[in-house]
């Protein structure tokens, strides 16, 4: 027997209730917040979900080697490989050598990148505004610490593999 989410016992043999299964709600919550946010910046300035990670990534930390952009974004290599290239094609960032080690490349976003970076802001910080305007102030700091546990306990989950 194991107790689940909601406080009820579950045999081990019992089916897992989809709709009631955290990993699952998380998983359908962040799908639609991404959905929205993609409407948005796909829609609207003709960027990817991944594009937009790696620009708010670089708005967020400066001039970054680029093998560091994978963890921040938790996006794969391949993804930010390809984020890179289009952002770099539609002239957003640019690339250049690591003085210090010049097998790496050095990430950063060009003055466009940043305009457009400083155009799509307050549209993400008003849907961000809207889906927390639902919760107290009260909620708001709960969501906060249960979600930073949430995030601990994940992290210690997967590193015991």
């Amino acid at each position: 027997m194991s107790l689940g989410a909601r406080g009820g016992q579950y045999a081990d043999d019992d089916p897992i209730a989809l709709q009631g299964f955290l990993p699952y709600r998380l998983a359908v919550l962040a799908d639609h917040v991404s959905h929205t946010l993609a409407q948005i910046y796909a829609d609207r300035f003709d960027l990817t979900r991944h594009e937009w990670r790696v620009l708010a990534a670089l708005a967020d930390r400066g001039p970054v080697v680029a093998r560091d952009v994978a963890g921040y974004t938790t996006l794969d290599k391949m993804s930010v490989s390809r984020a890179v290239a289009g952002l770099e094609g539609k002239g957003y960032l640019s690339r250049h050598d690591d003085p210090q080690d010049r097998r790496n490349k050095i990430l950063e976003m060009t003055a466009a990148g940043r305009a457009l970076y400083f155009r799509i802001v307050p549209l993400a910080r008003a849907r961000e505004e809207y889906l927390l305007d639902s919760l107290s102030a009260e909620d708001r700091a709960a969501l906060d610490r249960i979600l930073t546990s949430l995030l601990a306990r994940s992290i210690d989950l997967e590193s015991r593999g």
